[in-house]
């Protein structure tokens, strides 16, 4: 019997280390528990409203300020053309000459007629003086008195109308001189000397434009027009000034053109076709780059919104159905999704006309590492630092 116990109680024996060994490597209960994850770090952007300008980038062409188109007033032989193509000219400068012969003779003529009309007149009054005092003592008729008396009125008039044929022949010889009615630039020229050219031809001979300052007609959608208004009635944006919005001019080669300009005048009809209205800017143009008819772009200050709210366009995402939305670090730190009304883009960042208030932790670096509940660690960034390391990453 007793051999039988010491046999049944050897293997349990043989295995008690085993046991004890077991139970040294197991955990406690506390150490059960794993650490928690580190948050992910994502970088931020604090909304802070400020005051913007509201730049409106439109097409336009550029147009030359004044256009003279050059004819001659008088017919004759182009005796000579006294300009550089292309040159600036002055009002005033004689362009072309033209034979003045004809026109000198017809000077010289109403100047002679004048003289005989004058030499007439003489008599006649004389005459007409003496006929109205005869009339007094009956001496004369009359009839007689009536006759002297239209003879004076007559030559008179014959006076007069010799001294307007001597002032058109005076003009006339004049306009022998073509003379450039603005101050500009001189196109080329068609006819050479030698080239007959007759009074008020369809033609012209040249043609001079005004370039500085020069026009800058850009096109605006009827609509974009509308929403501006009803800003303006709301007092959420506030004129720049009645007509006098600034412009920058932005070149075909994407440059941006020096001088700035002043819109001048805008449009008050749609065009049915575009459905577009016309703004005119006046810009300076003292070198000559702008030239009529350039294709351009123009920057428009049409407002000033004194409570903008300006996100790195970055942070802003579209869903399936185009809407747009942000991530957020909330009061709990946690990721939040929210939509957001996006308007113009300014520069790097988009315009946000609501979704967004300040103070709001908007997210812009490390969203690939979390998602909407997650606990993160916000690093407040500069929306500057943001847009200039977009800027590299797309290059």
């Amino acid at each position: 019997m007793d051999a039988m116990k010491i046999n049944n109680t050897s293997p349990m024996l043989a295995f008690l280390p085993v046991l004890l060994l077991l139970a040294a490597c197991s955990p406690s209960k506390d150490e059960n528990k794993m650490p928690p994850p580190p948050k992910a770090d994502v970088g931020v952007v604090v909304i802070a409203p400020s005051t913007q300008a509201i730049v409106n980038e439109l097409p336009g062409r550029t147009n030359a300020r004044m256009i003279a188109e050059i004819r001659p007033q008088v017919s004759g032989i182009i005796q000579e053309r006294t300009f550089v193509e292309g040159a600036n000219v002055k009002a005033g400068d004689v362009l072309y000459r033209i034979d003045p012969a004809i026109y000198q003779a017809e000077v010289a003529s109403a100047q002679a007629s004048l003289e005989k009309a004058e030499a007439n007149l003489k008599s006649i009054q004389v005459k007409a003086e003496r006929y109205a005092e005869l009339l007094t003592i009956n001496a004369v008729s009359k009839q007689d008195n009536d006759d002297a008396q239209a003879s004076l009125k007559q030559a008179q008039a014959d006076i007069a109308l010799a001294r307007a044929a001597l002032a058109t022949a005076r003009i006339n010889l004049g306009y022998t001189r073509i003379t450039a009615p603005i101050s500009g630039r001189v196109e080329t020229s068609v006819i050479t000397p030698g080239a007959l050219v007759t009074a008020n031809q369809a033609t012209a001979l040249t043609t001079v434009q005004q370039l500085d300052p020069i026009y800058v007609d850009v096109t605006q959608p009827s609509g974009e027009l509308l929403r501006l208004k009803r800003e303006f009635a709301r007092g959420k944006l506030k004129r720049v000034g009645a007509d006098e919005a600034r412009i920058k001019v932005i070149l075909e080669d994407g440059s941006e053109y020096p001088n700035a300009g002043r819109l001048k005048f805008s449009g008050v009809t749609v065009n049915p076709t575009s459905g577009a209205i016309t703004l005119r800017g006046v810009v300076p143009n003292p070198e000559g780059l702008l030239m009529p008819g350039m294709y351009v772009r123009a920057q428009l200050e049409e407002a000033m919104d004194e409570s903008a709210i300006l996100v790195p366009q970055q942070s802003v995402t579209r869903t399936a159905k185009g809407e747009a939305m942000v991530l957020l670090v909330n009061a709990q730190n946690k990721v939040e999704q929210r939509p957001v009304e996006i308007g113009r883009a300014i520069g790097g960042q988009w315009l946000v006309n609501a979704g967004l208030n300040a103070g709001d932790r908007v997210i812009v670096d490390g969203v690939q590492k979390i998602k909407v509940g997650d606990e993160v660690q916000a690093r407040t960034m500069s929306a500057e630092a943001v847009i200039k390391t977009g800027e590299v990453g797309r290059k």
